[in-house]
């Protein structure tokens, strides 16, 4: 009987990597949608792998919003699904037509920034199989749950109103209008003007 201790691969041992779930979405040869946040972002890439490692056809983080003028949260809804829709452009514009999700460690709940992020990839025209029900709500996907929040806390509570919002107030942005950038944002991806 062979006792010998089998020390587990370091990204497992850190818990980055779970290489079940991974073997599994390889097996499919096909690119993969990466999706991934951090306190303040959301990234999204389209990974092939290759025997070096995997390479990276496609990639947008949602602080790259900023720069065509949205003045809002980068790590919200509106946010996700706006870079998953850069991210699918930019796939389109690489000649990737299609992925499978990869959520990596994270669970995946109906109607999350993860699934909003999807949702964008799809509507940029990369074809990746998915339920419509694991999909957020079109009006909470435009960020319409924030503009009537803001509506409510402005007229019952102005003090918690400038708390909640201090962000968006002090870039210029007004959170009941969120739903306008939104559309706008859209465009400008679909234009392709954040397309490179």
């Amino acid at each position: 009987m062979d006792a010998r201790y089998k020390l587990k691969l370091r990204r497992r041992r850190e818990n980055k990597t779970n290489f079940r779930k991974r073997l599994k979405l390889l097996i499919s040869r096909k690119p993969r949608l990466v999706v991934r946040r951090s306190l303040n972002n959301i990234r999204v890439q389209v990974e092939d792998y290759t025997p070096k490692g995997d390479e990276v056809k496609a990639f947008a983080v949602s602080s790259e919003l900023r720069k065509a003028g949205w003045k809002y949260s980068t790590d919200n809804l509106p946010a996700a699904y706006l870079t998953g829709l850069l991210c699918g452009v930019r796939a389109k514009n690489s000649g990737v037509k299609e992925a499978i999700l990869d959520l990596g460690l994270y669970a995946p709940l109906t109607g999350s920034r993860m699934f909003a992020a999807l949702k964008g990839a799809i509507d940029g025209q990369l074809a990746i199989p998915a339920s419509a029900e694991s999909f957020p709500k079109e009006d909470r996907i435009k960020g319409a749950h924030i503009a009537k929040y803001a509506s409510h806390l402005k007229k019952e509570n102005p003090d918690e109103y400038k708390k909640r919002f201090s962000g968006y107030l002090k870039a210029g942005a007004d959170p009941e209008k969120i739903s306008a950038s939104f559309e706008e944002m859209k465009e400008k991806i679909k234009r392709g003007e954040l397309s490179k």
